[in-house]
């Protein structure tokens, strides 16, 4: 369970930016991922295509959610998939044991004593349950093989980036990681060296692990298909050497037809790591069939909600639930390429995760991530299904300190950031601002005074200057010399 929270945003940021070898660790990784960024769309003409098409589908299929979910659901099972509905992280979780304790013949893991063993892809919504650490307490390891997540769960460390989890670490941390946890490591800051030693040792928990665990990227409704985009094989051992594979993913992750896959995935990669297309993309449709030689005997698939129909309900907010998970948005984001993701205390860092994660965890959680932007509209600009970030983030703003509009359901937490002083001296700039006389004799006023103005103003001087009222306002000036031309 991670240490960071968001309810400390501050801290941990100030935290973060005092953290020089972070910084730079974060910037290096941010400059290389812009920059393949921009070699995958060199052509603008055709990056606008591919981001409208992938755009105009995840708007198609989320209109029609709800029945695209029952059609995925009907065809998963006339695959053999078995489905689950899960309405929150207490759930998914309880059908995961239920599935784990229904294995027959256990293996003893005599280094834990834990008695059955799980092996995961990389699984951000498994992450959002808590799944490792749920599992262990009912004897049950979870291991990561994904190489990023292998060694930050070594260090009990979490994911800083959805698609890079250790992107916060260098190589010589990484060695100084497998030194203190694996036997035998000779340390050394040689990337190849490094992935071998950590495939070494993953390699023999495929063969061993009863149950293996998968996220989804795209779930499609027409054939009842699970499609997952990899880089490193992990994903398809997970879902091919266990004999039972659990894939879990969020309810918005479906698509309608198996033609809407290839513009997302086109759209997911280039975005992501700067790739025309990934080592991997496989295609999940069935659990083993007679006469087959291998692949799972049983395959689970849970459908997770977990906050995104509050989301859903509302057109606007809806749109949140476009995003295809690529990181594009984190990757050019002013806050998190200086902080990090850890900061942040959700398991959705960065623009992506300032928006989704008051529908998971509540605006009482979260009022502090909905403000840690300076609105330049970067995550707008590279987003490939053009989710409007900076307003949806002005939205959650409103929410935060004010009751819902007419026309919205109230969200979670709705006004838990409101301020009763907040609300008086806004009420009283209203008044002052729609009356003129009063508002040129205050302007006046404080010319007058500006050489009284503290110098220390609590938190806005501990970057900036203090202000001071200008000795003669705008308007006065402007009205001088109109006087002036007349003479």
């Amino acid at each position: 369970m991670s240490k960071f929270q968001p309810e400390h945003f501050h801290q941990q940021a100030a935290d973060a930016l005092a953290d020089p070898q972070l910084r730079h660790n974060f910037r290096g990784a941010m400059d290389y991922l812009q920059s393949k960024r921009k070699s995958a769309f060199a052509d603008p003409q055709e990056e606008a295509a591919i981001r409208d098409r992938a755009e105009a589908i995840r708007r198609r299929c989320l209109r029609k959610l709800p029945e695209l979910l029952e059609q995925l659901e009907t065809n998963c099972t006339a695959n053999g998939i078995q489905v689950h509905w899960a309405e929150n992280a207490k759930q998914a979780n309880a059908i995961f044991l239920a599935i784990a304790q229904s294995v027959a013949q256990p293996v003893s893991n005599p280094k834990t004593n834990h008695a059955l063993l799980m092996i995961k892809g990389k699984s951000m919504v498994s992450e959002e349950i808590n799944l490792n650490h749920e599992m262990a307490k009912h004897q049950i390891t979870c291991l990561e093989s994904d190489m990023g997540e292998y060694i930050i769960q070594l260090d009990g460390d979490t994911p800083s980036h959805i698609i890079m989890p250790a992107i916060h670490k260098n190589k010589q941390q990484v060695s100084d990681t497998f030194s203190e946890h694996l036997d035998h490591f000779t340390p050394t800051t040689d990337v190849d060296s490094l992935i071998r030693t950590g495939r070494q040792q993953l390699r023999e928990k495929f063969r061993t692990a009863q149950i293996g665990v998968s996220g989804v990227n795209f779930a499609v409704a027409e054939t009842g298909t699970l499609c997952l985009v990899e880089n490193e094989g992990n994903g398809r051992m997970c879902t091919t050497v266990p004999d039972i594979h659990i894939a879990v993913t969020g309810i918005e992750k479906v698509v309608e037809l198996l033609s809407d896959v290839p513009p997302l995935y086109s759209a997911l990669t280039r975005s992501a790591t700067g790739q025309a297309i990934t080592t991997y993309f496989n295609m999940i449709s069935s659990p083993r069939k007679p006469g087959e030689l291998d692949g799972p005997k049983a395959v689970h698939l849970i459908l997770l909600d977990n906050g995104r129909s509050q989301a859903y309900q509302d057109e606007e907010t809806r749109q949140t639930l476009q995003c295809i998970r690529c990181g594009a948005c984190m990757n050019h984001c002013p806050v998190y390429t200086r902080i990090g993701g850890h900061a942040y205390g959700t398991v959705y860092p960065g623009p992506i995760g300032k928006i989704i994660s008051p529908h998971l965890l509540g605006l009482e959680a979260t009022q502090d991530l909905v403000t840690a932007s300076s609105l330049c509209g970067a995550c707008g600009e590279v987003c490939p299904v053009r989710i409007p970030i900076p307003s949806l983030l002005q939205r959650l703003r409103h929410d935060a300190k004010l009751p819902p509009e007419q026309e919205h359901q109230p969200l979670r937490g709705q006004q838990s950031a409101a301020s009763t002083t907040e609300s008086m001296m806004m009420k009283a700039f209203a008044t002052v601002a729609c009356h003129p006389s009063v508002y040129h004799t205050g302007t006046w006023l404080a010319g007058k005074v500006r050489h009284w103005m503290p110098d220390n103003m609590s938190n806005w001087t501990q970057c900036r200057t203090a202000p001071k009222p200008a000795a003669t306002s705008l308007h006065h000036l402007l009205k001088q010399k109109r006087k002036g031309t007349q003479q």
